[in-house]
């Protein structure tokens, strides 16, 4: 009985915490959210780690701001510029700028070797300091070293965070297992957020007779 009712607070938590995107998400100029996926449709600056809009960015250009506009600093010129740069934000425990600087350790860019541990090491420091993105990429890299519940930890701690992406591989994992209840729940929470793919799932699931009204 005990157990039981661990299992269903445990269970109220994750379903009733993070149906809002975390701050990150929200440009930083007219504070509204940013599209789905934010990497297509947001970009930010390595000196501030400032994230805005395709929109934002228009409108400053027009208005000929070449510049950070924010810290006002002059946009970088090379990759090792760019590099120092978020070395500089990593080394203020800029959350944003750790997880940054593991997933260009993890696949080698911007000059760095490539290195899986040291990106690991980088995304630990970034969750700790409260990185929903790095929760998520640690899932991730659960999953490459095939830690399936290790996986279902990180994603539950980011979805809890509003981390939709994470959200929505929860609701694919029990999906999988046949627990088509709990994955519809996870994908509803996602799609209020915004997530295509999301509302795509849910659609399967109606037209299969895996979800009902």
């Amino acid at each position: 009985a005990c157990k039981q009712r661990a299992a269903e607070l445990k269970d109220e938590q994750l379903y009733s915490q993070g149906h809002e995107r975390p701050e990150e998400d929200f440009c930083s100029i007219c504070a509204l959210p940013i599209p789905l996926p934010s990497e297509l449709h947001s970009l930010f600056g390595f000196c501030c780690f400032k994230k805005m809009c395709r929109g934002c960015e228009v409108a400053i250009k027009k208005r000929g701001m070449n510049d950070c506009p924010f810290c006002r600093t002059p946009h970088p010129t090379s990759q090792a510029e760019c590099l120092a740069m978020m070395r500089a934000r990593a080394e203020k425990k800029d959350p944003a700028a750790i997880n940054l600087l593991g997933e260009k350790t993890r696949c080698g860019k911007l000059g760095l070797q490539m290195d899986f541990q040291k990106a690991v090491e980088l995304w630990t420091e970034a969750a700790e300091l409260g990185s929903a993105k790095a929760r998520y990429n640690l899932g991730v890299a659960r999953t490459m070293s095939g830690d399936r519940e290790g996986s279902i930890r990180f994603w539950t701690e980011a979805a809890m965070q509003g981390h939709v992406e994470s959200r929505y591989n929860l609701g694919c994992l029990e999906g999988g297992r046949g627990n088509h209840d709990r994955a519809a729940r996870h994908f509803l929470i996602s799609a209020k957020m915004g997530d295509n793919d999301s509302i795509e799932m849910i659609k399967m699931m109606f037209t299969g007779g895996e979800a009902t009204k």
